[in-house]
This record gives C-alpha cells, sequence and structure tokens, in this order.
C-alpha cells in the first residue's frame, strides 16, 4: 500500500459517500482505495458513465463511447458501488447530513463517515430551438453524427453554422467542426459570436493572437463584443452591447458555448472541509467546480484543479480519520493550460502563464497530461503531490 505522509490508519473500515463522478470525484475515489483498499465507497450520480467532458470536441473525429467510461467498469474495477440518482447539497441539508451522518438517496438511508461533495458546476443554459446546438447534446450523440443530421436537411446553398463563445469549450469545438466541414467537402461557411474584444480574453494575449490567424486563415468570421440573443428560424439574432445595434445574420445551425455557472460555490477551508457560518463540517469535504477554497491554490474551473481538489480532499479524509488528524492545506497552482486547434495544431502555455506555446509543442504537453488521467481512471498514479 502506497504510504501517505501523516496517516496512520485506525482499525475502522471508512463508509465514503462520492456525490459526483466527475474528474474530482473520480480522482478522490483512486486516490482513496489506493491508501485504503477495503474503504466502502459509493459513488452519488445521475449519469450512467463518466463523461470525460473535456474531449467531448474530439467526437468529430473518434467514437463518443472514447469519452465514455460506464460507472459499472468502475464498480468492477475498484469494487465500489454507483447509484444513479442526483445528491442536492444545500448548506442546511449538509449541516444536517454533518449532525446525522447519513443521506437518503432513492428512499435508501446511506450511512458514512466521510461525504465529499464533487458535483461540479452547471453548464450555462438557455432556451433552444431545433437547429440550435449546446455541450448537453454531445453528451449522448457525437459531434459527426449531430452535424451530418442536420446538414442533410438543409437546403440551403453555402449554410452557415455559427458558434457563440469564444472561451476554450468554444475555440475547441469551433476548430473541430472547421476540419470537419474540410473533411465533409461540404460548401458550409464557419463564423464565431463573441461577447469580448478577443477570444480566449482569460488566458495571455499570445493565445488570442495565434488563434485569431489561425481563424483568419481558415476564412472564419469572426464577430467580437457581439451578443446571441436567439436563433429564429434560419437566422441567428445578435447585439452589440457597445453600440446598441441589432442585426440579424444566416444561420443553419448554432452551437451554443456560454461557459459553466456556479450561483453558489461550496465555501471551504485550506484542507477541503466544507465551512458553513465560518465553521469547517469535519466529515464533509468538498472538491471541483462546485468548490471555492480558502487558499493560495488554483480555483480555476478545470479539469487540472478538479484532479488536484479531489485527490487532495482524498488524502485528508483519510488522515482526518487516523490518529493524528494532520491535514494537508491546499496549494496546487495550475502548471500549464493547453487549447486544442484542431487536430493538427494547439495553443498553451507551460509552468508560467507568459510562456505561451503552440504547435507541436503545445500538443505534446496535452498528449502527456491527457496520458496521465487516463493512467490514473485505471488505477496508477503520476501525479506529484
Amino acid at each position: 500500500m502506497p504510504f501517505l505522509p501523516f496517516y496512520i490508519p485506525g482499525h475502522k473500515r471508512l463508509k465514503i459517500i462520492i456525490a459526483g463522478g466527475g474528474y474530482a470525484g473520480i480522482a478522490a475515489l483512486v486516490t482513496l482505495l489506493r491508501h485504503m483498499p477495503d474503504a466502502c465507497i459509493t459513488i452519488i450520480d445521475p449519469s450512467t458513465h463518466h463523461i470525460k467532458i473535456t474531449h467531448l470536441h474530439e467526437t468529430f473525429r473518434y467514437p463518443l463511447e472514447d469519452f465514455l467510461i460506464p460507472f459499472s467498469t468502475f464498480e468492477d474495477r475498484f469494487g465500489c458501488r454507483h447509484i444513479r440518482a442526483e445528491f442536492i447539497a444545500e448548506e442546511d441539508v449538509l449541516q444536517q447530513c454533518q449532525n446525522d451522518g447519513f443521506i437518503t438517496i432513492n428512499d435508501e438511508i446511506l450511512e458514512f463517515d466521510y461525504l465529499l461533495i464533487a458535483s461540479g458546476a452547471p453548464i450555462a443554459k438557455m432556451v433552444k430551438s431545433q437547429n440550435v446546438l449546446d455541450l448537453y447534446d454531445f453528451f449522448s450523440t457525437s459531434g459527426s453524427r449531430l452535424l451530418e443530421s442536420r446538414l442533410g436537411d438543409l437546403d440551403t446553398h453555402e449554410p452557415f453554422i455559427s458558434v457563440v463563445g469564444g472561451g476554450a469549450t468554444g475555440i475547441q469545438f469551433l476548430f473541430e467542426i472547421a476540419d470537419f466541414l474540410r473533411r465533409q467537402h461540404t460548401g458550409c461557411k464557419l463564423r464565431l459570436i463573441h461577447g469580448d474584444e478577443r477570444v480566449l480574453k482569460q488566458f495571455p494575449a499570445g493565445f488570442s493572437t495565434h488563434t485569431e490567424a489561425r481563424m483568419s486563415d481558415l476564412d472564419i468570421e469572426f464577430y467580437p463584443n457581439t451578443r446571441y440573443r436567439e436563433q429564429q428560424a434560419d437566422e441567428i439574432l445578435l447585439d452589440e452591447p457597445d453600440t446598441g445595434r441589432q442585426f440579424a445574420l444566416p444561420s443553419a445551425i448554432s452551437l451554443l458555448f456560454l461557459g459553466k455557472t456556479l450561483k453558489m460555490p461550496f465555501s471551504a477551508n485550506v484542507f477541503g472541509q466544507v465551512v458553513i457560518h465560518q465553521k469547517p463540517l469535519q466529515n464533509i469535504f468538498t472538491a471541483g467546480d462546485c468548490s471555492i477554497y480558502n487558499s493560495f491554490g488554483s480555483n480555476s474551473m478545470t479539469a487540472q484543479s478538479a484532479v488536484r481538489k479531489g485527490m487532495l480532499a482524498a488524502r485528508n479524509i483519510l488522515r482526518h480519520s487516523g490518529t493524528f488528524k494532520l491535514l494537508e492545506p491546499y496549494f496546487h497552482r495550475d502548471l500549464g493550460y493547453v487549447v486544442s486547434l484542431g487536430p493538427a495544431d494547439a495553443v498553451g502555455w507551460l509552468a508560467l502563464e507568459g510562456n505561451v506555446v503552440n504547435g507541436i509543442s503545445a500538443m505534446v504537453i496535452k498528449e502527456i497530461v491527457e496520458a496521465q488521467y487516463d493512467l490514473l481512471l485505471t488505477g496508477i498514479d503520476t501525479y506529484l503531490v
């Protein structure tokens, strides 16, 4: 069994509930079982699969099944249990759970020694018409099938496809769609609608410069400082907040990537314990996009931070259950970030945010990061603490 500093196990077989089977929840599961193989762990998640959500743009090239792992696989591999349900975690509910030591799911009472809330952050939703897609549509159908089915019904000559949102998700889908349309030899044209003056504004300016140059090379129309209003029939309705101008453009299909929304994140102390009314709940931890740690560590809504928080919360659950209860503070800083620009290009930073790389160098970083997580899913941890 791997050595965990400051952890001397007790004699009790822990009962642990993980609410959320995304990046943070699965990272916590693997970490817990590395150090306590006989722990009784239950995952609560409304889906039947763990979704590698950061790869969904690649379903224009690969089958969706490549990025879905059934929770039954984790049950067989790690001996955990999956309950298909959603746990609504609110502050008063968590306070009661801390007092009672159990939760009720599907009319079943589940006792726990520790509860980890790793439910993530919901993706922004808007009212959609038939020819509008958002990220949720890619949870169940590959990108290639979604576009093929819709393009096949179009009579318009050289129809436009509009992508709304120039953040990391929108950009990655934009370039995969451009590559897909090139391979399909369609007459479709592509445009990007974005609310800021440059794409990938949350990153260094070098990200925007390289990405917008690549967009120009591919003849992708770009409408910066423009806000999406709605889709009506074969038109997209837009406005410019700075000028008040409202206008419509032809758009056979519109894809909305509006980012994540987190109205009420769970506040956590530096160790990952949920804090309510300035008091930590000793047996309830949180990790992933749904959490804000009161520490110097990264609270970015990225898979990288979610994995690190999940692993730290798991280690601290074990330490808290042991003899000394010496917990580890969360100080993780993101080591880099890569945005894919289709199958042959990428842009990212490594070590320092100003150290912008693109092309082959960025793609190599991306492959290494993805390989690390794939190994973790099999139980092999190559992450540095």
